[in-house]
């Protein structure tokens, strides 16, 4: 996550409201996630939160890296047995050839515009050749804050299928759809696989 003060303070402020409002069983777009790795994986979970998706994926027998910037957040996916847990920003995201697959559900949303485009260049270095991206965002245009005064970028699909192009990816498959977020509101959104 990105290190915006009013975002991360409404993240520690409603951490376990998210916890108990987003702590379901695992979407289609998880399971299919799970099932595409192969055995023994090293997963990022980039934006963990509460760290339900890591314990899904913990429990699959998946190797778990979470990061959050929410200490609160950082807090909750600590409890989750089987993963490592740590509290870094998007740019803390170094190294080469590290991971299987990226987990990013609904967490680069929060990063400028400006710094998009690098953040998606990390994940490409990150993951391991051929590795597999999930990527979650709410689609739309423009930067602005939701009701919470939570910071967020929109993007039209095909804005991000350029983006994640220009940043070495293949795209898989693409789901769109719409859900009631935490501020109320019921946004459009897109799920994205694909591969580096």
């Amino acid at each position: 996550m990105s290190r915006d003060r009013e975002t991360l303070a409404v993240y520690d402020a409603k951490a376990t409201e998210y916890a108990a409002t987003f702590d379901a069983k695992p979407s289609t777009a998880l399971a299919n996630f799970i099932a595409a790795m192969p055995r023994d994986a090293h997963v990022l979970d980039l934006g963990c939160g509460p760290g339900t998706s890591a314990r899904t994926m913990a429990e699959a027998g998946l190797t778990v890296t979470a990061t959050d910037a929410s200490p609160e957040m950082v807090a909750l996916a600590s409890r989750v047995p089987g993963i490592t847990v740590r509290e870094e920003d998007f740019d803390a995201l170094t190294g080469t050839d590290l991971y299987d697959s990226v987990w990013a559900s609904f967490s680069l949303l929060h990063a400028p515009r400006a710094a998009f485009p690098r953040h998606l260049a990390a994940i490409a270095t990150a993951l391991k050749p051929g590795g597999r991206l999930h990527l979650g965002l709410k689609t739309g245009t423009g930067e602005g804050r939701d009701a919470l005064g939570r910071f967020y970028t929109y993007y039209t699909p095909s804005e991000l299928r350029d983006l994640l192009q220009a940043a070495g990816f293949t795209l898989l498959e693409t789901t769109e759809g719409r859900e009631r977020g935490l501020a109320g509101s019921v946004d459009p959104y897109i799920l994205i696989a694909a591969h580096a």
